[in-house]
């Protein structure tokens, strides 16, 4: 069970603290039954009951500062994320962002980020729904790791960048993230 204060990460919603663990009185709604009470960080009128029992609900404690570390220092070692039908890579980015797996939401802005310089070449545009899984594989990343390594969500793609290009000297080609 999480506690009351504790950030997490809830679905597509990203990084949310937890600001209470009680009933709900809401008309409607089981008022025996136990609830998280969850604030999204990017969106701080936001407000998402969770039932604390729900099997279905996938929602994970934030990476700590070390597992944050760990993590961008291994992004040169994430692979792609190539799937040529347009349906079936949208149904695996939606799957991706759901599952709240930050190795996933680095193989999505890879694999976009490589695509759309790829579409660029070949003068075409980004799609829009490239645009949107980039959005929220971005926003969800670092959010997460600006919480967990304790920075600015404006910082967290140069501390990306400066470490991985000083673990990785030998990449001749860098991937933002």
């Amino acid at each position: 069970m999480f506690q009351k204060g504790e950030f997490v990460i809830y679905g597509s919603k990203g990084v949310c603290e937890i600001t209470d663990i009680s009933t709900i009185d809401i008309s409607g709604m089981n008022r025996e039954k136990l609830y998280y009470f969850l604030r999204p960080v990017n969106d701080q009128d936001g407000k998402i009951f969770i039932p604390v029992d729900s099997d279905k609900i996938r929602m994970r404690r934030i990476l700590t500062r070390e597992e944050a570390q760990e993590l961008v220092d291994s992004i040169p070692q994430i692979g792609y994320l190539w799937i040529a039908d347009e349906k079936q890579r949208e149904a695996c980015y939606r799957q991706a962002v759901n599952d709240c797996d930050c190795r996933e939401w680095i193989r999505i802005l890879k694999t976009l980020w490589k695509r759309n310089r790829e579409r660029s070449a070949r003068g075409k545009k980004e799609t829009a729904m490239d645009r949107k899984y980039f959005r929220i594989a971005q926003d969800n990343l670092y959010t997460e790791l600006a919480v967990s390594l304790k920075i600015g969500p404006e910082e967290v793609k140069e501390y990306i960048a400066g470490r991985v290009e000083s673990r990785e000297k030998e990449e001749p080609e860098a991937v933002p993230v």
